[in-house]
């Protein structure tokens, strides 16, 4: 339950971002599902590595700055799911910064007020 909630909750901040940054394109929310989907699955198999290389590569300091990292990261992932899948359309990595941002936000907020109101 707690992973198709999670998936869920990516799939709604993924559309409101498209919905709210001009920079993003999406179809509906079923293209949401999709990309939400896409965005687990690579954030879970490449997310660590690159993770790891921004650590090793700043000699530590993205570690220091996880917040900015994992930012970065998931602007990067966001470009990612932007080519291999037609059915989201980024128009420059600073929207994709951007998206990460809102999504990022929206996804704490909305799983915030789940756990609030008892349904995680």
């Amino acid at each position: 339950m707690g992973i198709l909630l999670s998936w869920l909750v990516l799939a709604f901040a993924v559309w409101l971002t498209a919905a709210v940054l001009p920079g993003v394109h999406i179809r509906g929310f079923v293209s949401a599902l999709v990309v939400a989907a896409l965005f687990g699955v690579l954030n879970f198999f490449l997310g660590w590595l690159f993770f790891a290389v921004f650590a090793v590569a700043t000699l530590g300091i993205a570690v220091l700055l996880a917040f900015i990292t994992r930012w970065i990261i998931n602007a990067i992932l966001l470009k990612i799911v932007d080519s291999l899948t037609d059915r989201i359309k980024i128009d420059s990595f600073g929207w994709a910064l951007g998206a990460a941002l809102m999504m990022s936000f929206i996804g704490s907020v909305t799983e915030w007020g789940l756990r609030v109101v008892g349904l995680v």
